[in-house]
């Protein structure tokens, strides 16, 4: 019944996917439908009925890579599958390494290149720049604290302009040329408490996360899908935008060291 019940659910989903794409594209790569499909998913809020439990991170590891296994991939089971996993400190605590200065992006699984799990630590005060998603599906689920993230409309580009020095976080390098564009609007925010689930696309636009405590530190668990080492980060007042390369603090729980 369960097996019957997810088959139907999922063919419902490929279909709305499916309708929307030439015919002459029905042999897609995984990457493009992933893609695809930013433009008409806008995350769900619960577990899904017909949907597995996930009991541990392993559990849950597994079964990405099962729903990763095929081209046309169940993005709601995705999500799901994210909010049925609860956090266990003993199972995601070797992933969890903290800086002094700025919040660390510790890579768990690579996902044979079709996505990225990785976990993100958060110090006291901590925050990321504006930023989007290079086009990726971003799943973000609370395991430990408390986080603000805020939304901004995803700008047009107007004119062009030259790149200056900017402090980024977890960025190794940025490309001479800024595209610039009004100050950006802010169009929400939310508090993101233990296992709550945020999910984000570039069609829903940009976002910034902190951690406003200043005596709690706060982890999370990140899957983007397709995976990607690159995004655009914004200046909210100016509007500023600037291309940067994204490094990863630890891989598999060690250290990273990268040739300067």
């Amino acid at each position: 019944m369960y097996k019957e019940k997810r088959k139907e659910n999922k063919n419902q989903v490929l279909e709305r996917l499916k309708m929307s794409l030439s015919k002459t594209d029905t042999d897609l790569d995984q990457e493009k439908y992933l893609r695809e499909a930013t433009r008409h998913f806008y995350g769900i809020e619960k577990p899904l009925k017909y949907g597995p439990s996930v009991e541990t991170l392993n559990d849950l590891i597994q079964a990405l890579y099962a729903e990763f296994s095929t081209n046309y991939v169940n993005i709601e089971m995705v999500n799901h599958l994210m909010l049925s996993y609860k956090s266990n400190p003993k199972e995601w605590q070797k992933f969890a390494k903290f800086d002094r200065y700025k919040y660390t992006r510790n890579l768990v699984d690579t996902g044979n290149g079709k996505f990225n799990l990785m976990i993100l630590c958060w110090g006291e005060g901590h925050g990321s720049t504006i930023h989007d998603h290079s086009d990726s599906h971003c799943f973000m689920k609370m395991l430990k604290g408390e986080l603000r993230e805020i939304r901004y409309a995803m700008p047009t580009t107007t004119t062009t302009g030259t790149a200056a020095e900017g402090n980024t976080s977890n960025t190794t390098s940025m490309e001479s040329d800024l595209e610039r564009q009004e100050s950006l609007d802010e169009i929400g925010q939310r508090t993101m408490s233990l296992n709550d689930v945020a999910y984000i696309n570039d069609n829903l636009g940009l976002h910034r996360v902190e951690n406003t405590s200043h005596s709690d530190t706060a982890v999370s668990l990140h899957l983007y899908c397709p995976p990607f080492d690159s995004c655009s980060v914004f200046e909210k007042n100016s509007g500023q935008r600037v291309k940067c390369t994204m490094t990863f603090w630890s891989k598999h729980g060690q250290k990273v060291t990268y040739d300067k």
